[in-house]
């Protein structure tokens, strides 16, 4: 056990912990579909890979006391998986406001075929600018999430056609400041199964990441990330997000090949 773990048990607390996890392989990652709000299921790579996240998870004996997941089945599944892992599951809140970045008319698209209709530099301010939505989702869109049941509670005014990462900060960090902080507050490690743009909303407001350099974060399939956070909830020590993977390495190469995808 480590000199902080000895302290924090002579003590009787421990200091927030927050993990961070994107969902495993989908089936539209696999297919290299624009998915955003559609709701696919993880495929059996997908499956895989959120056991060896919770098998991590248990091996660094970081249990979640409770789970903060998106609406979206391939983030409940994969919280669903990770909680197999411990002999007590950890309760499982699901919200819309950690749901993946809404790809507007992009959404069903083939990423590579995207590519050739609209052009690389078009493609890459729609994937990586900061404020830059794709082109707002149309009614006669085969693959139109913003009809389904999965929405039906939530006010018609707060479902986009279309999001920039700016616009998933500004949704995901009320989420954030209501109901995950007041868990971590109260001594609970929390897992927070999402997607890639939302963790990396989430890690932009955690490391006050700039616009631009947010850029280049890319959140891996089935990485765990963990924040050790101050009694302020900022991180205890500086450094880059792939650095906070359990995995540092299989993060690192896993990354990278998110990072030659057309997203």
């Amino acid at each position: 056990m480590s000199n902080v773990k000895e302290i924090e048990k002579i003590a009787g607390f421990s200091m927030p912990t927050l993990i961070l996890l994107r969902h495993g392989q989908s089936q539209w990652n696999k297919k290299n579909l624009f998915t955003g709000w559609y709701d696919c299921d993880l495929t059996d790579l997908g499956e895989k890979e959120a056991l060896e996240a919770g098998k991590l998870l248990l091996k660094a004996d970081l249990i979640p006391d409770v789970i903060h997941s998106s609406l979206q089945k391939r983030a409940i599944r994969t919280a669903q998986l990770v909680n197999q892992c411990f002999k007590n599951e950890a309760s499982i809140n699901q919200d819309w406001r950690l749901n993946e970045r809404h790809y507007g008319n992009l959404t069903g698209m083939n990423k590579k075929e995207a590519k050739e209709i609209f052009g690389e530099e078009r493609i890459q301010k729609w994937r990586r600018g900061y404020r830059t939505p794709p082109p707002p989702i149309s009614d006669d869109n085969k693959f139109n999430p913003n009809n389904d049941d999965l929405y039906a509670e939530i006010p018609e005014k707060s479902i986009p056609l279309s999001e920039c990462l700016a616009d998933v900060v500004e949704r995901l960090i009320p989420y954030w400041e209501s109901k995950i902080v007041p868990d971590l507050k109260s001594g609970k490690k929390v897992l927070v199964a999402a997607h890639g743009n939302s963790l990396r909303a989430l890690c932009k407001h955690l490391d006050e990441i700039g616009d631009n350099e947010i850029a280049q974060l890319n959140i891996p399939t089935g990485v765990p990330f963990v924040y050790e956070l101050d009694d302020r909830l900022n991180p205890k020590i500086k450094k880059p997000v792939l650095e906070r993977a359990v995995d540092p390495g299989s993060a690192l190469l896993k990354a990278d090949l998110v990072k030659k995808q057309v997203h």
